[in-house]
């Protein structure tokens, strides 16, 4: 069989605490297998030392590219970036605290080699492992946030907002040229568009843990998201989604 070629997309915005060490398990992670892979890191207009630690942890790796935006656009937008721009038969974004380890690939490529189109990491499926939970305010914020998701735009699945998700090269290249939201709720925009083009989705359990250090405003971020929601189907009405 044929080993793929897959590409694994970051996105980061002030991560110089964390982007070294997640960085160097990616890299150990891809050593190890027979297939090849890089990894491109999408920095958000970092005001801190993200690129140059990005870089140290990288040094002397020809299968790693740094894409900086200026000025700083959003996650949503360094994600569509990275996915545009990657080079893999599979594409992978993860965030860059790698909440869902890495080694969560292996399942998910193996998934991928069944005709699906798009894979989603998923916190709320009973066969889960949650290591460390969210704080209980954000436990319920996401919550309703899915409920709500599940009635106005996306039915049947249980976590959008995992940033956990693998996608074919041909899912990516339609869902993401159509992608207009920039921050956080640009997951719900792609899976309407995924499922809207008719691709086969599958949700995965996966391993999870919190990271206590995250930019995401939980009440200001929360608002913009629910608002997001009605763009989408908006957008939708308008006819701009179409391939």
């Amino acid at each position: 069989m044929t080993q793929p070629f897959l590409s694994i997309i970051i996105p980061a915005h002030n991560e110089e605490k964390r982007i070294g060490p997640a960085l160097e398990g990616v890299f150990a992670f891809l050593d190890r297998q027979a297939y090849a892979g890089d990894v491109v890191l999408v920095d958000d207009c970092s005001t801190d030392k993200t690129i140059e630690v990005a870089n140290d942890a990288a040094r002397g790796r020809a299968n790693f590219r740094v894409l900086r935006n200026e000025p700083n656009r959003g996650k949503g937008y360094s994600v569509r970036r990275g996915m545009l721009e990657g080079k893999g038969e599979y594409l992978l974004f993860s965030d860059a605290d790698l909440s869902t380890p890495i080694e969560e690939t292996t399942r998910f490529l193996e998934k991928m080699r069944e005709g699906y189109g798009v894979l989603i990491g998923s916190r709320a499926m009973r066969e889960s492992n949650i290591i460390t939970y969210q704080p209980w305010y954000r436990q319920l914020m996401g919550k309703a946030f899915n409920r709500i998701v599940r009635a106005v735009l996306v039915r049947g699945i249980k976590d959008t907002q995992c940033g956990f998700k693998m996608f074919t090269r041909e899912a990516a290249r339609k869902v993401f040229a159509l992608q207009r939201i920039e921050r956080f709720a640009f997951d719900v925009e792609i899976l309407f568009l995924a499922k809207k083009f008719g691709y086969k989705i599958l949700e995965m359990p996966v391993t999870w843990k919190d990271s206590p250090h995250t930019s995401v405003n939980t009440f200001r971020d929360s608002l913009s998201m629910f608002a997001a929601l009605f763009t989408v189907r908006l957008n939708n009405l308008r006819g701009l989604y179409r391939a």
